[in-house]
């Protein structure tokens, strides 16, 4: 059975999947505007729901508020790095070193997310919790797709 952490994996992994594409563009090409807006949309619902659901709980619990604090400020940072990519010119020389450094954020936050923070949060959560947590995920994300959007 799926629970809430090998969903979140799962987006983890299409989500570098999207930076690399991103990342293999150059220029004002209609290419980069479309996978970096399909990257941008997905994440930040993905983030959102994230925070409605594993955070929400998270940041409810004593032992494990450190944590959700942590992941929910990293949310912040790499919602910046997306709005200021989102103003600048696509072909600034300054847009693609900017992107690598949001690239760079995101991965890294990922990584921390999959090896420190979900263990903490599997080992203080029920079965149940995670599932739970899972469908309200899965009901959360589409909607939050659409506001992004």
């Amino acid at each position: 059975m799926t629970d809430i952490f090998i969903r979140l994996k799962e987006d983890h992994d299409k989500h570098r999947e999207m930076l690399e594409r991103v990342a293999d563009t150059s220029g004002d090409a209609k290419e980069r505007r479309e996978a970096f807006e399909t990257l941008r949309i997905d994440v930040s619902a993905h983030a959102n729901a994230e925070g409605q659901s594993l955070y929400a709980e998270m940041l409810g619990r004593p032992e494990m508020q450190d944590e959700g604090r942590h992941s929910v400020a990293e949310h912040k940072e790499i919602d910046d790095y997306f709005e200021e990519l989102s103003d600048k010119d696509f072909d600034d020389t300054g847009w693609l070193t900017r992107f690598k450094t949001l690239k760079h954020r995101l991965e890294h936050h990922m990584e921390e997310e999959e090896n420190d923070i979900f263990p903490v949060a599997k080992k203080g959560l029920s079965e149940e919790k995670a599932s739970e947590l899972l469908r309200k995920f899965d009901e959360r994300k589409p909607a939050e797709m659409d506001k992004v959007a």
